[in-house]
């Protein structure tokens, strides 16, 4: 049934959809590893933004210097907003492409390329790799995205 869109009663039942919701998965919860790992980061370079954030380290003065910008801990803030960035899209474009009717193989593909950037992105950002492997992983994602968006309105306005 390509090119149609599908009836709600019938997305359980629906592959493309049981594909989306596997893989829109994998990528949230990645998304909120980054938030742990952003919190190990702080952590173990005592690198805080919120007073209260040092009070276990003492009061006053000593707990002040806690209160630092860190490089690591940046660079882990930044891929986690990157995933903010191009994770959230995925999901909402993603969730209106199942939902466009596309063959099965052809979701699997955008759902699987998708996924493996963003988690080669997020390898190329704690690691880190060296360019271009990092633009590279976004370029990939975000045309994924791109291409699904286009599928929609080419379905939904018939473009």
């Amino acid at each position: 049934r390509s090119g149609k869109m599908a009836k709600s009663t019938q997305l359980i039942d629906n592959e493309v959809f049981r594909a989306y919701a596997t893989y829109t998965a994998i990528v949230l919860l990645k998304m909120m590893l980054m938030s742990l790992i952003t919190a190990y980061y702080r952590m173990t370079r005592k690198a805080f933004v919120n007073p209260e954030d040092t009070a276990s380290f003492g009061k006053g003065d000593s707990a002040k210097k806690y209160l630092r910008t860190d490089p690591d801990v940046e660079r882990v803030r930044r891929g986690h907003l990157n995933d903010l960035e191009n994770i959230v899209p995925f999901v909402g474009i993603g969730l209106l492409y199942a939902l466009s009717g596309p063959e099965l193989s052809t979701a699997l593909l955008h759902f699987r390329i998708f996924t493996g950037a963003r988690i080669l992105h997020t390898f190329a950002y704690l690691i880190p790799l060296p360019q271009p492997g990092r633009g590279l992983s976004w370029a990939v994602g975000y045309a994924v995205t791109f291409s699904m968006a286009y599928k929609v309105l080419k379905t939904v306005f018939l473009l």
